[in-house]
């Protein structure tokens, strides 16, 4: 599927749920693509967002790639990884206070510090996240470190409708109880849903670089 194919998917679920088009940011998941791909597929058609889940990855095509590109990282945040991502505006993944801590640390010698949004546990055994209980103390804490947090990310079960909706509208509305604008939340396999419960940012990886995403039932990449 084509970046303008997802993009008119995103639009008219926005359009559904009654909210503004252009309410909600694709984030495209690069991680594992080559660099021509992702200039050919994403960046020759507009100004997006690229998200990867691995530092040395990030380091390496932030490098190639240039400073106009906004990145973000998604994936679990490891102490001697962070040193990687100085080029990152959004952090989607912090779940405990000694990552914020060492990103704090680490934005004193860059000159800049990421935005970071707390990602919240979905249930399911062995997922990352923040309980949701404890996010209200977490947010507390991380704001005391002086890094911004913007909102919640949380990925919802996969192949479960009824629960990724369940998923989706508590986050939303932790993220509202908690004075937080930004939800990052639906991939390529539910973001129509996402939009419905608020979403404002979604993370696609599989539907803009798969020739045949039928062809890779169940393979996640965003």
């Amino acid at each position: 599927m084509s970046l303008t194919e997802v993009l008119e998917r995103l639009r008219a679920a926005e359009q559904q749920a009654g909210r503004p088009t252009g309410s909600v940011r694709l984030v495209a998941v690069s991680k594992g693509q080559p660099l021509e791909r992702i200039r050919e597929q994403v960046l020759a058609r507009g100004h997006f967002p690229l998200a990867e889940n691995r530092g040395q990855e990030l380091r390496d095509k932030a490098a190639q790639l240039g400073p106009e590109v906004e990145w973000h990282f998604i994936g679990p945040l490891q102490r001697n990884k962070i040193k990687y991502l100085r080029p990152v505006r959004l952090i989607h993944t912090i779940e405990t206070l000694w990552q914020a801590e060492a990103l704090a640390e680490a934005a004193h010698g860059w000159g800049h510090a990421p935005e970071l949004l707390l990602q919240r546990h979905n249930g399911e055994a062995q997922k990352h996240g923040s309980d949701p209980h404890e996010l209200p103390g977490l947010l507390r804490a991380v704001q005391d470190t002086g890094l911004t947090v913007r909102g919640l990310m949380t990925m919802a079960p996969y192949g479960d409708p009824q629960r990724a909706e369940q998923v989706f509208a508590d986050t939303a509305r932790q993220a509202h109880d908690l004075g937080l604008g930004e939800l990052s939340m639906g991939m390529s396999d539910d973001f129509p849903l996402a939009v419905q419960y608020g979403a404002t940012l979604v993370r696609v990886g599989r539907l803009l670089f798969e020739d045949d995403p039928a062809a890779h039932p169940g393979a996640l990449i965003g």
